[in-house]
């Protein structure tokens, strides 16, 4: 679904809502409808927020940053590892640069940001497979090794 899809759905009218947004998934397997239409409560409306594609800061001294608070992408399945990587990789970063933190912030930002930046662009890849004009075929590319 497309942010203007969202605004466009009343979600104060919840029968209606659930209606709306199962109507999008017309011609799916009913058991995949069920989960939007069987359910206990109201859809809500979630917004995926994103950083802009390659975002980078200017060095603060003493302060970096990690996780999604350094690069908030499209859910992809890898926000968790990335953000546990970042914290090891910063760990190792100070671990290097005894008594020197703007050298091991310098460091850790420097293989940071291409390693966000090349992250990201799987991301969108990932959003677009999952929720782009060809789902779920191009979901099921995917999953079967057919999409390149």
């Amino acid at each position: 679904m497309h942010a203007g899809l969202l605004v466009s759905i009343d979600f104060a009218v919840p029968a209606a809502a659930t209606a709306r947004v199962a109507a999008e998934f017309g011609g799916w397997a009913p058991e995949l409808t069920a989960l939007i239409t069987d359910g206990e409560t109201a859809p809500v409306p979630r917004m995926i927020y994103t950083l802009p594609d390659a975002h980078r800061w200017d060095r603060v001294p003493g302060v970096t940053l990690l996780g999604d608070a350094a690069h908030l992408m499209p859910p992809s399945g890898e926000g968790a590892n990335l953000a546990m990587f970042d914290g090891a990789e910063l760990g190792q970063a100070i671990a290097a640069h005894p008594g020197d933190i703007e050298a091991a912030l310098t460091a850790y930002e420097a293989a940071m940001f291409p390693r966000s930046e090349a992250e990201a662009a799987d991301a969108h890849e990932i959003l677009e497979v999952c929720l782009g004009d060809r789902a779920p075929a191009s979901f099921i590319d995917f999953l079967t090794g057919a999409l390149e």
